[in-house]
């Protein structure tokens, strides 16, 4: 969606706190992924977990990292995870639903068709 939409509206992918850290709650397809990890208690580590994040899952979107006092997270509700469509004027056009169950592929790429008319 990224690339094919990428010239219609901004893809940036915000890297928030752990959402099940091995020192808080753990979930089992954490550990089925290789993806277990302490809370970071620094900038460093949390930028060293994000970049192996994105390596291990292969992500090409733009990323940034939220602050320690998660100020992003907080401000857009997005723990665990959650997606914003923000528009080329960096208006909010769309907010989906809590992750990872609100996350739904189709039903996203179906909005950015109709929004964008991109086939």
């Amino acid at each position: 969606m990224h690339e094919d939409f990428k010239d219609k509206a901004e893809f940036l992918v915000v890297y928030i706190k752990e959402a099940h850290p091995e020192d808080e709650w753990q979930m089992s397809v954490n550990e089925k992924q290789g993806v277990v990890f302490r809370q970071p208690t620094t900038m460093t580590e949390r930028r060293e977990i994000a970049n192996l994040m994105l390596d291990k899952f292969d992500i090409k979107i733009p990323t940034v990292i939220d602050k320690m006092d998660n100020t992003c997270e907080a401000g857009y509700a997005a723990w665990p995870e959650r997606y914003y469509v923000v528009d080329l004027e960096g208006k909010i056009a769309h907010k989906g639903k809590p992750g990872p169950g609100g996350f739904r592929p189709k039903a996203f790429r179906r909005y950015l068709t109709e929004r964008y008319a991109v086939q």
